[in-house]
């Protein structure tokens, strides 16, 4: 006698429950990866405290799920599965070709490089980054770039900010690698060097919610955008909501990285595709072309590295803005002081985001909103101490206004003035109690109340428990 094993669930629970994730997240799930969904639920039912995926399913149709809940739920039905430089051809080019044009491009620049590793797992990939940016500068010397790793779960950036790895994750890296960039840690394990590990910023982030690119949450004004097979997870209309937003984070000739399987003349319709030998990249109004700067050390050797434009580069009659998105810096008709101030900022124009924050302030001094993003801007530039002058100002304007108890938090966190960041910290939950979970925050460009909590609640629990404990003593 045969034995065949049935499904957990019936079709029609899966179609009902593939419906409301694609509603509520934005995550799709065609038949073809039922498979997937019933795995997925029954992983996530022990943190949702039920018994069995059956039980699991039939609360998450039927409950008015929060946030939190929402997130916890997505974490499981994604891969979380990955290792250094993996897809060693993307690194090649970003070592070879985009790397060193963006340092070029920032040579003279105000700010520093910028990069966004969007989904970054548990961590492997903004590392392998950071390795990247230390073998193209020269020994010793310091660009001050910066890598914004986000990611939806959790537990994924408490593994990436902890920075110990397994044999697992280098599976694919030359054996140099782990010996520059690695000290030997417990249980055969491998620990990250500071000097690598304080270059990446991780911070929790949902794509398909959250408010960017956003002075609040860092993802303005970005040279370089890696997002790699986070997009395949998306609904047509999701991914598409996703990658403009992605594309209003770049500065222009930013370059926008996703996975061969997720490439698309449709999706990306606002880029000019540019195409090397075994990868097609994504530029925004990209007007330069690519430098012939050899790499230090490649990985591997190609000699098909040729660059091809498939699409002409943007110009004065493609890619035109979104309605409400400024391309120049100038005060427009009907647009204020803050708001340019605001547009300027995101392009990463900071130097005349400041002066438009000026003229604000100048016009309304009463105003905390404009002398919030004043700090904000000051935050960017390295001047920690003027932005908490200006924050602290704020707050004798408002003292209730959120987002200055948290950036004073953040300010302390990063000068590693633990108990103050907490006090900050608490202030800015204690204020968060009062208003409604999916509230916008004033000056927050769509951050709601929930959201902020969480993210407070994301940054206690990816300190060590060690320093968590000092604050309560």
């Amino acid at each position: 006698m045969s034995w065949r094993v049935q499904p957990v669930f019936s079709h029609p629970l899966l179609s009902r429950l593939s419906a409301m994730l694609a509603a509520r997240t934005g995550l799709h799930f065609p038949q073809e990866r039922w498979g997937d969904l019933e795995k997925g639920i029954a992983a996530a039912a022990p943190m949702f405290g039920m018994p069995d995926a059956p039980s699991c399913a039939r609360w998450l149709l039927g409950a008015p799920l929060t946030r939190n809940q929402i997130e916890v739920l997505a974490a499981h039905l994604t891969v979380g599965e990955t290792y250094f430089f993996r897809d060693e051809r993307c690194f090649e080019i970003l070592e070879q070709h985009v790397l060193p044009e963006r340092l070029q491009a920032r040579a003279n620049a105000t700010r520093p490089l910028r990069i966004w590793s969007a989904g970054c797992c548990t961590g492997e990939e903004p590392y392998s980054i950071a390795m990247l940016l230390d073998r193209l500068l020269p020994h010793g010397a310091d660009c001050g770039a910066t890598i914004l790793a986000t990611d939806i779960n959790p537990a994924f950036l408490r593994k990436a900010a902890q920075g110990v790895y397994g044999e697992w994750s280098f599976r694919a890296t030359p054996a140099w690698l782990r010996e520059r960039y690695f000290d030997p840690a417990k249980n055969s394990r491998f620990e990250i060097k500071r000097s690598v590990r304080q270059r990446v910023r991780f911070s929790c982030l949902n794509l398909a919610d959250d408010s960017y690119p956003s002075l609040t949450n860092n993802t303005n004004a970005m040279d370089v955008i890696i997002c790699r097979n986070v997009l395949m997870y998306f609904t047509v209309a999701q991914a598409k909501k996703v990658v403009e937003n992605l594309r209003r984070s770049l500065v222009d000739g930013g370059w926008l990285i996703v996975s061969a399987a997720e490439t698309s003349s449709s999706l990306f319709s606002r880029f000019a595709a540019v195409e090397f030998a075994g990868a097609v990249l994504y530029r925004k109004l990209a007007h330069t072309p690519l430098p012939a700067a050899p790499p230090p050390q490649p990985l591997a050797a190609d000699a098909a590295s040729a660059v091809v434009w498939r699409a002409a580069p943007p110009g004065p009659d493609r890619a035109e803005p979104q309605a409400g998105e400024a391309v120049v810096c100038e005060e427009s008709a009907g647009a204020t002081p803050l708001r340019t101030a605001r547009v300027c900022a995101n392009q990463g124009k900071l130097a005349e985001a400041a002066q438009w924050c000026e003229k604000a302030i100048a016009a309304d001094r009463l105003d905390p909103a404009s002398q919030y993003l004043l700090a904000t801007i000051r935050l960017e530039l390295g001047q920690s101490d003027a932005a908490a002058q200006s924050l602290l100002h704020v707050l004798y304007l408002d003292p209730d206004f959120v987002l200055a108890h948290f950036a004073l938090g953040s300010v302390c966190l990063s000068q590693s003035r633990h108990r103050e960041a907490w006090r900050h910290f608490d202030n800015a939950l204690t204020l968060l109690h009062a208003h409604p979970y999916d509230e916008p925050l004033p000056a927050s460009e769509g951050l709601t109340a929930g959201r902020l909590a969480e993210i407070i609640g994301s940054l206690r629990a990816s300190l060590p428990p060690t320093t968590t404990e000092a604050q309560r003593t």
